[in-house]
């Protein structure tokens, strides 16, 4: 069976909300149009946030 894309994050999380410049909102949703599955916003920005992450050797999970 195939993963579910969409939805609630899973269990283990916790909800964090925040306003961002216009302008970041901009590169979110243009990095959004990149990708093959179109995410939404805040699956996008989960994204970037564990490619930051790997970026600097720090190992997060999903």
């Amino acid at each position: 069976m195939a993963k579910k894309t969409r939805g609630r994050p899973a269990v283990d999380t916790e909800a964090v909300n925040l306003r961002l410049p216009r302008e970041m909102i901009e590169v979110v949703d243009a990095q959004r149009r990149n990708e093959e599955d179109l995410p939404t916003r805040p699956a996008m920005i989960r994204r970037m946030l564990k490619q930051w992450c790997h970026d600097r050797g720090i190992d997060v999970e999903e």
